[in-house]
């Protein structure tokens, strides 16, 4: 740990020492690296390295709180957590009580006296899977809601007002929960969008660095969808119609479509920020290849499904689960074999697929730089080699890593390929040299890289698993952390390994299924050789009680929470348990 000094401690520096000064002001200089996958070469190493190594500052973070605010607990789940208030029926939310930290030791003793040894070296929050949805995209499949609850939820046109809610909670942090230090930066680890859409990446990209959104495509007077088509297989909210989901308690809330698709407006984000890709942004459905030009055509046009008979449905979400049509070929003969059931809607080309060319452009252009840094991690290297893989600096002597986990090939699953893979490896290998620490950020979990299939623009280079990617990162001492999403509930995973090789794989829920969280994540030297990482959960800064006649940004945010717990089918178990929620986690680094 010699060469690590942390945010407050680095004030001692010189001003000649530019990264260390500006941490010490809370003005910490992050530089975007490449994803570039150079060729092999006795220049790569180097030419990776400087990706990082840069000095160009492009963004502050806030100033840290006087020290008695730290630590604290106001607007996070250590002082209280949503939960319900009734019973039965349509169950109303409430504030419920704290989740408690936890010590976790399984890679490491807690040794005695190390609160008062402790300094910060970085703080940041994680957000991912908002899944900013456009609710009335024709390519969306709804109609499968009988096979699995993640087909279409009763909240989701309220992912906006929800999302901005978000920002506001992490913009009202008073720095971080323990050490009260600065709060660096925001990583989004994927899923940012939902039908991989370009309406989607404009709401996305204005809730970070703000804007105005109006939340709604097609008509632009009205909403067109599921929830005003009479069929009982959805929340009807504005009308009477007995549907399912009434059936079971859900309410009428007269006004909630015209509510839904109103203008909002996100202050954005008073962090930096940086983006990681994931599949729901890359795939169609977040599951079929891209490139079809049947899928790209449908996604704007005028007619969409909304009904489906079960067993053909069973079939399709079988095809899914099991990545038996990657492609989507039984799903695009399925479209065109139920054109009669299909129902007209306003076409809209805003609603086309984007590229990942397209995606990494919106990320760059100046309009959408927000808090910054420009770019938001990718960079224009990464357009030139059509990657989406970066490293950027954190801080003194900690390296950030985001990976591009989505298999081109489709599939829900992910992997990597071997150029990305070894890029990783002279990342990994150069923080070894010099003495510092990695975080490497990623959509997908270590479980949920077994898709090995074929990137269609990279013939014959080969992907590469989740265990494969974790014996990699335990085979270097820079490793401390792995933080990922995908899987939509808090998990957090110990990778044993000898020579102080550990490291955590932290991965955290989403914010569009109950509880709908972000989390904090400190990085402190317990100058005892070992690390700690904490860990806070948040949620949004709606409130927990909600008024069905309060239809305001804020109302909607706090609905949005509200339906999500009461989703028919929805997975009770994505809060994870008390050592994958606020935890303090140890780990041997010398």
């Amino acid at each position: 740990m010699s060469r690590t000094r942390s945010v407050a401690t680095a004030a001692t520096a010189t001003v000649r020492d530019r990264r260390a000064f500006l941490a010490a002001t809370g003005a910490v200089s992050l530089s975007a690296g490449i994803g570039l996958a150079l060729r092999p070469g006795a220049g790569e190493a180097a030419a990776d390295s400087a990706a990082v190594q840069g000095h160009a500052a492009v963004a502050m973070s806030r100033e840290a709180p006087a020290p008695p605010l730290a630590p604290y607990t106001r607007g996070t789940t250590l002082a209280s957590v949503a939960a319900p208030r009734t019973s039965s029926g349509f169950r109303r939310l409430g504030d419920g009580p704290a989740w408690q930290r936890v010590v976790r030791t399984d890679l490491a003793a807690a040794k005695s006296g190390r609160e008062g040894r402790r300094t910060a070296l970085a703080s940041f929050v994680q957000f991912t899977d908002l899944h900013l949805v456009d609710v009335q995209h024709p390519l969306r499949y709804e109609y499968l809601r009988t096979q699995t609850s993640s087909a279409w939820r009763p909240q989701e046109s309220l992912s906006v007002a929800g999302a901005v809610s978000l920002v506001e909670r992490v913009n009202a942090l008073r720095g971080a929960p323990v050490t009260g230090s600065p709060l660096h930066f925001v990583m989004t680890t994927g899923d940012n969008t939902d039908n991989n859409a370009k309406t989607e990446l404009d709401w996305f990209l204005k809730v970070m660095s703000g804007g105005r959104i109006t939340p709604n495509s097609g008509d632009p007077r009205r909403y067109e969808g599921v929830q005003n088509s009479g069929l009982k297989l959805y929340w009807q909210p504005d009308e009477a119609i007995r549907d399912s989901d009434k059936q079971l308690g859900f309410p009428q809330i007269d006004g909630f479509l015209a509510a839904a698709v109103r203008e909002l407006r996100s202050p954005g984000l008073n962090l930096p920020w940086y983006s990681t890709v994931g599949n729901h942004d890359s795939l169609p459905g977040g599951c079929y290849a891209p490139g079809d030009s049947f899928f790209a055509e449908f996604a704007v046009g005028g007619k969409k499904l909304m009904e489906l008979d079960e067993a053909v449905g069973a079939a399709i979400w079988k095809n899914v689960k099991n990545g038996g049509d990657p492609k989507g070929a039984a799903f695009r003969d399925m479209l065109k074999s139920e054109a009669r059931r299909m129902r007209s809607v306003t076409p809209d080309e805003g609603r086309a697929p984007f590229t990942p060319t397209e995606y990494l452009q919106a990320h760059l252009d100046p309009a959408h730089t927000g808090a910054g840094p420009i770019g938001h991690g990718y960079s224009q290297a990464n357009l030139a080699a059509k990657t989406q893989y970066y490293a950027f600096r954190i801080a003194d002597d900690l390296i950030g890593v985001s990976l591009d986990t989505t298999d081109p090939g489709g599939h829900y699953e992910g992997s990597i390929g071997t150029a990305q893979l070894r890029w990783l490896e002279r990342t990994l290998k150069e923080a070894d040299k010099n003495k510092e620490h990695v975080i490497v950020f990623s959509h997908h979990t270590s479980k949920t890289m077994r898709n090995l299939r074929e990137d269609p623009d990279h013939p014959g280079e080969s992907r590469h698993g989740g265990d494969e990617l974790v014996d990699v990162l335990a085979g270097h001492r820079s490793t401390l952390a792995w933080v990922n999403g995908h899987s939509h509930k808090n998990d957090i995973t110990p990778h044993s390994a000898s020579g102080n090789q550990s490291f955590w794989e932290i991965s955290t829920a989403s914010h569009i299924d109950f509880p709908q969280l972000a989390r904090v994540i400190e990085v402190v030297d317990n100058h005892d050789g070992t690390v700690s990482l904490f860990t806070t959960l948040i949620e949004s800064a709606a409130p927990h009680r909600t008024d069905f006649s309060d239809l305001s940004q804020t109302g909607l945010a706090a609905l949005y929470r509200e339906l999500s717990f009461n989703t028919p089918g929805a997975r009770t178990d994505l809060s994870g348990e008390a050592g994958d929620r606020n935890v303090e986690l140890v780990l041997k680094k010398g």
